[in-house]
């Protein structure tokens, strides 16, 4: 599973590049996490709003730390 965590480097997109890295270790789930920020390759997602989470291609989540629970529902965990 290919993720991409898109943001400036705030606060919030470390704290949500963090929680990915934990959720998909406790669930011993195979994830890469590539961390985006280039404005640029930002807004070609669509994304307004940061942090964004794309899955494998698919922008599943913008604007604000995601929660540990839809963090796991995102990973379907």
């Amino acid at each position: 599973m290919h993720i991409k965590v898109l943001g400036s480097g705030c606060a919030n997109c470390k704290a949500t590049v963090s929680l990915i890295e934990q959720v998909a270790n406790a669930k011993g789930l195979d994830v890469t996490i590539e961390k985006v920020e280039d404005l640029r390759d930002i807004m070609s997602y669509g994304v307004m709003s940061t942090p964004g989470v794309v899955i494998d291609g698919t922008v599943v989540h913008a604007g604000g730390r995601p929660s540990q629970a839809k963090i796991e529902q995102l990973l379907g965990t």
